[in-house]
Order: C-alpha cells, then sequence, then structure tokens
C-alpha cells in the first residue's frame, strides 16, 4: 500500500473514532511532519487543507515508508487528507479552545513559564531568557524594548498555538502592581488562569491580589510551584498556606522529588510513575526525560537515602489525608491541582502543559446587561449570552499600538463571546450604534502576526486600523447585546505631564492621546493646573515611565513629568446620588469647606471629581460636607444604596 492510501485509510478510521465534542488526546509526532499537520489541520480553506498532502516532502514521505507509526505520525484529530476531508462541527471547534492567563509575583517565573508553554507546544524551537545574554534570544511574549531592558513583563501579551488538538490562547500578565490595571484587564477575557508561586517564598502579595480576581469571576485556578530546583519551602507546608492563605483547596497532581541540587523529578499521583530529568544547557530545549516507577533500582540511584524516604512518607500523607483531585470542583473554582518543577530548567512542564489543557474548561458563557446604545428604541438585554449562540458577538479588552515598528498601527485585542467570526463581516459598535467591517483581523504571537479568517468563542483576535474603538466596546450582530465586563479601579498615584519643546506640540498630542486610548493611564482636567499641563493618574509611578518612554521611543516626542501631592481621587455626587448642580460650568466650589491641598477637576466624561493629598484630609471633607458622597468609582459603577 502507498504512503498516500495508508494516509486515507488512516483517515477514513480517525473519522470513526472522533468525538463528537471534545478535545482530543495528545499523541506525540516527528518534528518533520508537524508542518504538515498544522498546515492542513488547522487551515480554514480547502485550498489549504489540500497543502497538507503537498507538505508531505520526499524526506516525510521516506520516514513514513520505513515505518513510522501512523497512529504516532498523526494525532487522532487530523483526518484531512486526500478525499477525506472531515469538517469540525461549531461545538468542536468551540470544545477544542482554551484560554487563559499565565498570574503571579513579580520574578516568581511567570514569563518564563511562558516561553517554555511555547518550546513544549512547538510553537519556538529555542527557548528565550527573560534576563539577556550574550548570544541568547529574548522572551517572545516581552517584545517590548523597555521590557527587554528592566527584565519585568510591562504589557500583556497574547500568544496563539495549536497543541494535542487544543487552540490554545496564552495570555501572558504584567506581574508588578503598577501594571495591575492592564492585568485585571486581560482576567475578564480568559477561561482559567495558571497561577505561578515561587516554591521558596510561598503566597507573596501580588499573588494574593490576582488570586482575588479570579476568585470573585468564578475562574479555575491552577497552581504551579515553580523553581524547585533551588532550596524551598516543604511541599506539605506550600500545600497549607495555599489553603490558609487564599482558602482553596489544592490536590497535588505532581510531586517534587527532593528540592535545590537533590531535585532530580517528579512524580505522577495519577499515573503513579516517576518522571527523571537531565538538565539542557541554558533550558533552551526539551530536557530529556526518562519515565520509571517509584521503585525503579534507577530512582534510588538518582535520589539519596534521606531524599527518597521523606519522598515516600510525603506520598503515603498525601494518599491517607490529601483531598483527592475533584474535576468539578477544579472547574467550578473550589479546587486548585498543584503542580511542581522548574522552568528555568524544563523539568515537569510538559506534565503541567498537558494537564492543565486536559483538566482546563472550554469557553463559558458570559452575561449581556441592560443599557440603552444608540440606535436602539429598547434598552440591550440582560441575559446569559450561550457560546454557541449563533450570532457572533465579542468585547475588546486591550489596545495596543506600534507593535510593529514599521507600521503605526493600533491593534485591538477582541475576545470572541459567540457565534462565529468571519473575515470582512459586518457588525455593529454598540458604543457608537455604528456598523463596522472588520476585514483587518490577525492571529497574534507576541508582536508577530497573520491574517486570520475565522475564529470562535474563546479565541483572541487583533483587529488593526479602528481608531473609534475603546477598552470595553462590544461588537455583535445582535443588537440585544451589550457586555460589561472590563472593571475600573481607583488611582493612587497623580503626575502633570507636559510638552517642554513647542516644535514637537504634534507629536506629543498625537502619542498621549494614542496611550490615553489604551488605558496605559488615565487622564484628568484639574482646576488651576499649569497652562498646558495634562493631569494623569494611575495605579503605579512606572506606568508614568512608560508614558515618557513611549513618548520618545515611537513618536520621538520629548515630555516633562511634574509630581503632584494628591494620593486619593474621589468622585462627587449628591446626598442622593444625583449629580444635578454638579455639572461643569455650575459648580460653586467656594460652598464646600476643605482642607489645605484639596482640589477639584472633572474627568475624560466631564464627571466632577475632588483630589486629596491624604485619606485625613479626605475624611475632613466628608465630615464638613455632609450634602455630598465621593466614590472610589466613576459614577456609572459606583454602588447604589
Amino acid at each position: 500500500m502507498t504512503v498516500m492510501s495508508r494516509l486515507r485509510a488512516h483517515g477514513r478510521e480517525c473519522a470513526d473514532r472522533l468525538p463528537p465534542s471534545q478535545p482530543w488526546e495528545h499523541s506525540t509526532r516527528p518534528p518533520r511532519l508537524r508542518k504538515a499537520i498544522t498546515v492542513g489541520f488547522f487551515a480554514p480553506t480547502e485550498a489549504r487543507r489540500e497543502l497538507l498532502i503537498a507538505s508531505i516532502g520526499p524526506r516525510a514521505r521516506k520516514k513514513a515508508s520505513a515505518g513510522v507509526s501512523l497512529e504516532k505520525a498523526f494525532p487522532s484529530n487530523v483526518c484531512t487528507f486526500g478525499s477525506t476531508l472531515l469538517m469540525l462541527s461549531p461545538a468542536q471547534e468551540i470544545a477544542r479552545r482554551r484560554t487563559f492567563a499565565i498570574i503571579s509575583h513579580p520574578d516568581a517565573g511567570k514569563t518564563t513559564l511562558t516561553e517554555k508553554f511555547l518550546l513544549y507546544g512547538n510553537a519556538i524551537h529555542l527557548a528565550g531568557a527573560v534576563k539577556d545574554r550574550k548570544n541568547q534570544r529574548a522572551t517572545a511574549s516581552d517584545w517590548m524594548e523597555l521590557e527587554k531592558q528592566r527584565g519585568i513583563s510591562i504589557s500583556s501579551t497574547v500568544l496563539q498555538f495549536d497543541y494535542a488538538g487544543c487552540a490554545v490562547n496564552l495570555l501572558d500578565t504584567p506581574g508588578h502592581k503598577d501594571f495591575s490595571e492592564d492585568t485585571y484587564r486581560v482576567l475578564t477575557a480568559v477561561d482559567a488562569a495558571l497561577m505561578v508561586i515561587d516554591a521558596a517564598k510561598g503566597v507573596e502579595t501580588q499573588t494574593r491580589k490576582l488570586f482575588e480576581v479570579c476568585r470573585r469571576r468564578g475562574v479555575p485556578i491552577f497552581t504551579f510551584m515553580n523553581k524547585c530546583d533551588r532550596p524551598t519551602h516543604n511541599p506539605i507546608a506550600l500545600l497549607d498556606e495555599l489553603e490558609n492563605v487564599l482558602g482553596l483547596q489544592s490536590s497535588p497532581v505532581i510531586w517534587p522529588l527532593g528540592n535545590g541540587p537533590q531535585f532530580k523529578g517528579v512524580f505522577d499521583r495519577r499515573t503513579r510513575q516517576v518522571h527523571l530529568f537531565e538538565r539542557v544547557p541554558g533550558g533552551k530545549f526539551q530536557a530529556p526525560v526518562n519515565v520509571t516507577s517509584l521503585d525503579d533500582p534507577a530512582v534510588r540511584d538518582k535520589l539519596d537515602d534521606d531524599t527518597y524516604a521523606q519522598v515516600k512518607e510525603q506520598l503515603e500523607m498525601l494518599d491517607g489525608a490529601g483531598h483527592p483531585f475533584d474535576l468539578k470542583a477544579v472547574q467550578a473554582g473550589q479546587q486548585t491541582p498543584v503542580y511542581f518543577g522548574s522552568a528555568v530548567n524544563n523539568f515537569g512542564i510538559q506534565l503541567l502543559l498537558d494537564g492543565f489543557l486536559k483538566d482546563s474548561v472550554p469557553p463559558a458563557p458570559r452575561t449581556s446587561v441592560s443599557v440603552s446604545v444608540p440606535g436602539m428604541a429598547q434598552p440591550t438585554a440582560a441575559r446569559v449570552v450561550p457560546v454557541n449562540d449563533p450570532k457572533f458577538s465579542g468585547f475588546i479588552f486591550k489596545i495596543q499600538a506600534n507593535m510593529d515598528a514599521k507600521h503605526r498601527d493600533r491593534i485591538a485585542f477582541l475576545r470572541v463571546c459567540s457565534g462565529k467570526f468571519d473575515r470582512d463581516m459586518v457588525v455593529t459598535h454598540q458604543r457608537t450604534g455604528k456598523q463596522v467591517r472588520l476585514s483587518s483581523s490577525h492571529k497574534l504571537f507576541g508582536r508577530e502576526r497573520e491574517t486570520v479568517d475565522e475564529a470562535w468563542p474563546g479565541d483572541v483576535i487583533g483587529l488593526v486600523g479602528h481608531s473609534e474603538f475603546g477598552i470595553g466596546d462590544t461588537l455583535t450582530e445582535d443588537r440585544s447585546i451589550f457586555y460589561n465586563e472590563i472593571p475600573r479601579f481607583p488611582s493612587e498615584v497623580f503626575t502633570y505631564i507636559s510638552n517642554p519643546t513647542s516644535a514637537d506640540s504634534k507629536k506629543y498630542r498625537a502619542g498621549l492621546e494614542q496611550l490615553l486610548q489604551e488605558g496605559v493611564v488615565q487622564s484628568f482636567t484639574a482646576r488651576n493646573a499649569p497652562p498646558g499641563a495634562t493631569l494623569l493618574a494611575a495605579v503605579g509611578p512606572l506606568q508614568f515611565e512608560v508614558v515618557q518612554w513611549r513618548l520618545q521611543s515611537e513618536y520621538n516626542a520629548e515630555c516633562r513629568l511634574t509630581r503632584t501631592p494628591w494620593t486619593v481621587l474621589r468622585w462627587l455626587s449628591l446626598a442622593d446620588g444625583s449629580t444635578t448642580g454638579l455639572a461643569k460650568g455650575t459648580i460653586d466650589y467656594s460652598k464646600f469647606v476643605v482642607a489645605s491641598g484639596v482640589s477639584f477637576g472633572t474627568d475624560k466624561f466631564e464627571q466632577p471629581v475632588v483630589l486629596f493629598p491624604n485619606e485625613w484630609t479626605m475624611r475632613y471633607f466628608t465630615e464638613k460636607n455632609p450634602d455630598i458622597r465621593l466614590h472610589e468609582l466613576p459614577l456609572d459603577q459606583a454602588p447604589r444604596d
């Protein structure tokens, strides 16, 4: 039988075995056939599917003819061979989507883990490093020059790849608290989160904050205890800390064999197998692994007597008193599976990736809210929008400009929530009520992009060239849908920004306007502000440095930052919650009793705000002005009594 005949026969067999709506188990495959599989299976058009056959070159055919098992050479879901072209149903396409974010405290190894997922997912062939060394490539997710210089993530990044039958949308988020607004927005677009913890430090401050955001949204959380190649806390103590500090039931899936220099591998509690690893230079390549049982003499040779006895004792304790793995509890956000490993050395990464994709959840329904929108006589409907709703809908959770230095464009990141996205489709921009054609749509991989013709719920796509889009906007074919997913947070630091060079005024204004649209910082108009200055507000001071750096590097515009004394901002309303009598130009500020240093202003929607130097001046204002209420959030988001 010829190779092509065998391929067609295998395709027909796979079609009979294919589950109706579930993703498929992973099968290993020779590297030379990976590209052919990707091109053929994931291509949306008939012409690209035929390209699969052309992609199987002479060397690959020779390899297949030499006896490589087609069951191993091709995963069981690849059934697009010759005349056997298997089209996935919408339910199958949606079920294989996995959209998740990696969250952590700074320096826990989040971006390194992201890079290793790409390595093991065959999206890259050489892993980069967060801290660049000579002749070493940078990470795929930290593409901004300032990120490379500082070795930290400043902007969230979307990375998409196909692995084990799943279409993976991975979002790498900033860990530093000064960029938490960007992280919080990203968490509205994901269905699950992977929490990375430094096993030597345990649960840290920023980890707690991000965990609480996930918990409030009901997002399933998986935990990776990283840096086991260094001296760490006792693994049992780390589990106790998870439960005591975060209040989350933990169930260890992968257990470490030793720690620090004695860390030699991991034990899979579900398969009862030991995975022994070998270090690779710089962690650039996949770590060689030897799979065996805990009683194998090779394991005894690798571990000293104390470590081996300790591991046996810990595993017996977990089997007797630990929480059993409960998939329903995991997917409901009530239990977290715990994995141990070392991202920098590639120990336990494939087990984590495979386990996460297997146990994580497909795209979940979203909630539409009732609001009045332009062009509609009736408000939108307050209802749950299922992922299998036939009408396309989605919301924009991030905007980024100048990702490609050769093109001064902007990309709006859209999470698809229902229906099917087709390039060139016409949808309604709900905030303006206008119809727009989505002709320039892209699949994203860091700063790289490629045109995408279709997308399904769970996917994140980039829309280029729509200056009218803003963060939080809803795009839909069904005008009764309106998403209100994006949270806003009270700012904590403030500064004036101004242009010291009049010759750069045009570039300065264009750059600042773009950065404000991206939501890098917020802007306010303050009374008695210096001439030509704009008041900026942010969660942390590093955001101002990013604004200054991007204005210089991307727009060649100088700017000057001037510190202000304020630390607290609140929105104003009357005691009954209304703003009648507080509209711009009608406020008599002289009637307010205020302490020294307090100032007034408006936000970009002309809503009145008040700025305080400290908490005491705010309490004094509240006591002396009982007819005025203060709100941490804008009036449209402030809670009502």
